[in-house]
């Protein structure tokens, strides 16, 4: 009876191949500037780069300006704790392209607030995990380019907005609560 029990925990724990928080934590975790034209917003705060370390994250990697247009200084980012990465480039041009690169090929967790572009997808690191909003209805090119590096994705979009307990996660919510709604 103690074998077969075994074996079914066994068996449950190989078919579940997805990383565990503390597999993530040893990881570094990249936080790209955002390269959709007019987005202000980044993917995580000064504080919430504070709250990663504390909970265990071992490094925290933030691009260069990311936090520019939400008013967030790379001084802050850096007094956080975080490792900044790779200058931005000036412009559109080659340079901020490098540097998106390197802040995601660096980190085995990406955390933004837009879907990447087919290329960001691409600089991937083989394996790593996303964290971002995706419309994956709509992003059928960026889910194949994710796919190709083994990416894990954890599309924001698609967090059900009726559990209470993922509200907390909820994008709708979240961005709503920013904006003054009660």
């Amino acid at each position: 009876m103690k074998q077969a029990g075994a074996r079914r925990r066994t068996r449950r724990q190989q078919r579940n191949t997805q990383p565990s928080i503390p597999q993530l934590t040893s990881k570094p975790t990249g936080i790209p500037k955002e390269t959709a034209a007019g987005e202000r917003r980044v993917a995580a705060t000064p504080a919430t780069v504070e709250q990663l370390l504390k909970a265990g994250f071992r490094r925290v990697l933030v691009e260069r300006g990311a936090g520019e247009g939400a008013g967030l200084p790379d001084s802050a980012f850096a007094a956080a704790g975080a490792t900044l990465v790779a200058p931005a480039g000036g412009g559109d041009g080659g340079g901020h392209a490098a540097a998106a690169a390197a802040a995601l090929s660096d980190a085995d967790v990406v955390l933004r607030v837009r879907p990447p572009t087919l290329d960001e997808a691409r600089a991937l690191r083989p394996g790593a995990t996303l964290v971002s909003h995706i419309a994956p209805a709509r992003n059928g090119a960026l889910l194949a380019a994710l796919r190709e590096r083994g990416a894990t994705v954890v599309a924001m979009d698609c967090v059900p907005r009726q559990l209470p307990r993922a509200q907390a996660f909820d994008a709708l919510s979240s961005m709503a609560n920013i904006a003054g709604y009660r």
